[in-house]
């Protein structure tokens, strides 16, 4: 509703004022103190994700009063660009993305990926394999999801730092810095300790429907890459969008003060690193349908305990990272951990997809490798399939449409998510068992039936094709 005025009034001011640089909820609170002294001024609303200001004041604000309020809050009156201009940016994002290129291509050809596939049976190792696992988890495909949260974790307290800094409050030694990750992995010791018991209380198969996880993957990747983007440095504009409760929310919730900075909490960090247990990892998820298996409190609590404690010393160096290095060198350090952040977004929406049912170019579906073994009777033919802890195998094969089919899977590893068979055009979600498992597949028209693991990370296809003649 419009202010009326009294007769010789001025007319109320409104402007929109572009700002350069704002990147946060801390950003916005200084510059509407700021700005929200100039005489006359009656709201101010700074937006980070627009990069402008709104201002409305009884009367026309000088621009030069303007300009001095921003700039004494650190900021200028400009156009935030959407690519950064600073060509040494991109150069050394270049050469981070081929140096996590080169890292991720060593791990395949040393087999670093595929470490679960010689750790050994649960059954018969117990915890020990359960720590195996953990730490094989910790430097693979569990630190593609976790570590980017303990990434996250990390660079918001840095973030809160720095703002520290500004304000002239004594900053936190290096080591003190490494409180956060350290809460959090405590609190997902705890925290898969609790839930294990209650899974082995449990003693049945309990699986969080497919898409919904699928969903949680491409939201996180989507978290993953604004976080990646603003580290990177490589666009301002971008780095604003980074999502943040309003500011009155915040507060009652004690996520952050009245100046916008995140207030750092020991218990939301170690709750965090507790809720971590229900994102979906293969390790975790292979180690969890075992703890479901035992039907033991106490059994299942110790072995995901002790998984977590394996994947301990893989999410503190990463989480350590960005400490150990400060100075000069620290931009470039955060813009490499940047790209690795964003490579893992990359991964997890790939498998969020992928697990969704969605075909992408770079998914695999090539041409059939093998066709079905077929039973004398034309009414019903085999298929045969061999999973192993780094997918399936052969994953693109051929049946006969019409006719039903016996899907015999052989399972030779129970430690990855190959384990957790999910088909999403046919409702299928079927852990397997070491073995022989068979699944009964209706008679199904032409076309290709996609298939993954629980976690989206291996796939295959089944073409169906009609009879000759």
């Amino acid at each position: 509703m419009a202010r009326s005025q009294p007769a010789g009034d001025p007319a109320p001011f409104t402007a929109d004022v572009p700002i350069l640089g704002m990147t946060c909820r801390a950003c916005e609170v200084r510059i509407q103190k700021h700005v929200g002294r100039i005489p006359g001024v009656e709201k101010v609303e700074a937006s980070a994700s627009r990069a402008s200001l709104r201002i409305q004041s009884t009367r026309k604000v000088p621009m030069g009063a303007l300009a001095k309020a921003i700039g004494a809050a650190g900021y200028e009156i400009g156009r935030t660009p959407w690519l950064a201009r600073d060509r040494v940016a991109w150069m050394e994002a270049g050469i981070s993305l081929w140096i996590v290129v080169a890292l991720v291509f060593l791990a395949q050809m040393t087999g670093l990926f595929d470490l679960a596939a010689g750790v050994g049976d649960l059954s018969n190792g117990g915890l020990l394999v359960a720590l195996l696992l953990g730490l094989a988890a910790g430097v693979s495909t569990c630190a593609v999801l976790v570590g980017g949260l303990v990434l996250a974790l990390s660079a918001g307290f840095q973030a809160q730092r720095a703002a520290h800094r500004e304000e002239g409050q004594a900053i936190a030694s290096g080591a003190a810095q490494m409180r956060p990750a350290l809460v959090f992995v405590a609190g997902r010791i705890a925290g898969y300790g609790l839930f294990g018991a209650i899974l082995g209380a449990l003693g049945a198969s309990v699986a969080m429907p497919p898409m919904l996880t699928a969903a949680l993957m491409v939201a996180v990747a989507v978290l993953m890459t604004l976080l990646g983007t603003r580290l990177t440095g490589l666009s301002p504009r971008l780095a604003g969008w980074s999502p943040t409760l309003p500011m009155g929310l915040g507060r009652r919730l004690g996520l952050s003060g009245d100046d916008g900075v995140a207030r750092y909490s020991d218990g939301r960090a170690a709750i965090l690193g507790a809720a971590s247990f229900f994102l979906p990892c293969g390790f975790t998820q292979a180690v969890q349908v075992y703890a479901l298996s035992t039907g033991s409190p106490l059994l299942g609590g110790a072995l995901l305990a002790v998984f977590a404690i394996g994947t301990a010393p893989g999410l503190l160096g990463l989480a350590g990272l960005p400490v150990m290095v400060s100075g000069a060198a620290k931009p470039t350090v955060l813009r490499f951990v940047g790209v690795i952040v964003l490579a893992f977004a990359v991964v997890n929406a790939n498998a969020g997809l992928q697990l969704a049912g969605v075909a992408l170019p770079w998914s695999g579906g090539g041409p059939s490798t093998a066709r079905v073994t077929t039973a004398t009777s034309a009414a019903t033919q085999t298929l045969k399939t061999t999973q192993a802890a780094n997918g399936y195998a052969p994953s693109n094969v051929t049946i006969y449409s019409g006719t039903a089919t016996k899907w015999v899977i052989e399972s030779t590893s129970a430690t990855s998510c190959a384990t957790s068979l999910v088909v999403p055009s046919l409702g299928i979600q079927k852990n397997l068992k070491l073995g022989q498992n068979t699944i009964d597949l209706p008679p199904m028209a032409a076309g290709v039936i996609r298939y993954s693991c629980s976690m989206g990370m291996y796939h295959g296809t089944i073409t169906v094709v009609d009879r000759a003649g």
